[in-house]
This record gives C-alpha cells, structure tokens and sequence, in this order.
C-alpha cells in the first residue's frame, strides 16, 4: 500500500463518523445553552472538576516515572500533562504522546526516551483496566443495546483474524532475528507496565478508578447545565462508554467517534430530548476539549519554546535512535563472525 493510499484509507475513517455525527445535528432542533445562574454555575463546577482530574492524572504519572527511575521533575511533570492532552485534541494518531516523551526526555537526560514512553503506556494501561472494570460492572445495559453484529460480519472478522495469525507465523519464521532485536530494545519500554503486577500498582489502579468518578461527576455536571440529570452510575457509564470508543482511529480530537459514542451512551441511559443531547455534547466538547488545550499550548510556548523546540528534540531522539541500532547491528556483526570462527 502506497503512501498515497495509506492517506486515503486514514481519511475515510476518519470521516466517516464525522459525516453521520453532522448529519445527524442537523435533523435536530436548534441547541440551547444555558443562560440561569444554575446552569452556569453547573459548568463551573464541571471545568473545576475536570481541573482536578488533570491533576490526579499527573500525579499519577509522577509516580509511575519515579517508580521507573526516570529523574523528572514534578513541575515537568505537571506542566506536561495539559501539553499533552493538547496534542491528543489537535494532532493525529495521539501525537501529544510523542509531545511528553520528546520534552521531558530533554529535561531528563538520564532517562531514555523508550522508558519515557513506557511510563505512557503504563498509563494506557491503567485508564484501559479502570474503563474495562467500570464498563463491566457499571455499563453492561449499554453495551447490551449496541446491534449484534451480522453472521457475514462475524464471518468476515473470523477470516481476518485467520490470515493475521497466518501472516504472524510467517513473519516469525523469516524474521525471527529481527524480531528478538525488537523485542530486547522493547523492554525499557515494557518495564514500566511491568512494574504495575505489584502492591504498586494496585494503588495506582485504584487512584485511577478516582480519577475517572471525578471525570464523571464533570459529565454530571454539564447534564445539569441542560437539563440532563445523571446519577453517578449513569455518569459512569456514559464516561467508560465514551472513553473506550475514543480508542477507535478517528481525527484529532476524537472528532466523530467521541460525539456518536456520547449521543448514544446519552440517549440510552436518559430520556432527554435531541435538542438537549446536542446542546449536552456541544458543552461536553468544550469543557473538555478547549480550555487544557489552550493552556497546554501556553505552557508549551512559555515553558518549552514551542513545536520548534519539540522538532528539535524529535530529530535528537531519531539520531540517538540511529546510532543505537547501528551500534546493535555491529555488535551482532561481531557476534555472528566469532560464532563464524570458532566453527571454523
């Protein structure tokens, strides 16, 4: 598959949901916003929430990093979460990922980049069980009003999965050698989610779980802004529902996939009307969405100098990257030439 089509292929997913979320908005009445005092209060309150939220999310990662041993400080820390969640919302495939790993590795020169990541990935890791266990416990009434999926469906994906595992076995056996070198410069980067089978980890799972209850009470409260009064169990579902769809490729910003998740896990567990569920994730959006990335950029300029800082960095990371690999190959080079000589 060409560059080209690779483009294409990503544009069409990513378009599809954003053309059936507006075309669904517009069969809907006009969104009203709220105007009283209550319901501008209520969004406050969800703004501050989600404020705290962000906090116990870089608290989080502060302590996955110092139980990696990577020296980071935890104004850098805190300062790199908003950042972060900035580049997930405006750029693609999670590039504020890429963002924290390139800018605290500057700042933690001890710490390699792939152990920097892998504290992300421990992250990931966590919010998946936390979702996974809410989504179980909590959600199940949504997931039982999704369609079942079609016998050709089924079909379809079992052959799919069929011709995977058939491609793996074959890579195994033609690249095997490359595959153990992947798998070894993979293991600073494993190390981390590792680290999470532990009494540590437990800890860090539960102060997820507190972190997506207070991720749902700000859902909560943008549903009393319009109208939409949802309980914690509703707040909760609606929340694991949305997240583990946000999992799906889409556009930055989780645009189309993030809003019909909402509409739907909003309609189910309510009886509000269209008009309300619009105006509900039009102000969803923005508390979620608008303010952290403002303030990401802001910290990102003032604190790091900008993308051209992040560019810098990236190129650094890719020179580094380069010379471990070239020194890997060597190394192997030199290997295999005593394995060479001592049959000899």
């Amino acid at each position: 598959m060409t560059q080209l089509q690779k483009r294409i292929l990503i544009g069409v997913v990513w378009l599809i949901p954003i053309v059936c979320v507006v075309w669904w908005a517009s069969k809907q009445e006009a969104p009203t916003l709220p105007s009283d005092a209550g319901g501008i209060l209520a969004l406050v309150g969800a703004l501050a929430l989600y404020g705290v939220a962000t906090l116990m999310r870089a608290e989080r990662w502060e302590r996955i990093l110092r139980r990696a041993g990577v020296k980071a400080k935890r104004a850098d820390v805190y300062a790199l979460t908003p950042i972060g969640y900035m580049g997930n919302n405006v750029l693609p495939a999670r590039g504020g990922e890429l963002l924290r790993t390139f800018l605290l590795g500057a700042r933690a020169p001890d710490a390699t980049k792939r152990t920097i990541l892998g504290t992300i990935l421990a992250e990931r890791v966590l919010d998946a069980v936390a979702l996974g266990i809410i989504l179980v416990v909590l959600a199940s009434n949504l997931l039982s009003e999704l369609p079942a999926p079609s016998t050709t469906l089924l079909l379809a994906g079992a052959v799919v999965l069929v011709l995977l595992l058939i491609a793996l076995a074959v890579a195994l056996l033609k690249y095997r050698e490359r595959l153990f070198f992947v798998l070894e410069s993979l293991k600073p980067m494993l190390q981390p989610t590792r680290q999470l089978l532990s009494s540590h980890g437990i800890t860090l799972l539960v102060l997820s779980l507190v972190v997506w209850c207070v991720e749902a009470s700000v859902y909560i409260a943008v549903g009393h802004a319009v109208g939409i009064e949802l309980g914690l169990q509703d707040g909760l579902a609606v929340v694991a529902f949305t997240n583990a769809a946000a999992l799906i490729p889409a556009a930055p910003g989780y645009i189309g996939t993030y809003d019909a998740a909402v509409i739907f896990a909003v309609n189910a567990v309510s009886t509000a009307s269209r008009s309300a569920v619009l105006s509900y994730l039009i102000l969803l959006r923005f508390v979620l969405f608008v303010p952290i990335t403002i303030v990401g950029f802001v910290v990102l300029v003032a604190r790091y100098g900008g993308l051209s800082r992040v560019k810098a960095a990236r190129e650094a990371a890719r020179v580094e990257e380069r010379l471990e690999h070239e020194a890997a190959a060597a190394a192997r080079t030199d290997t295999h030439a005593e394995t060479a000589a001592t049959t000899a």
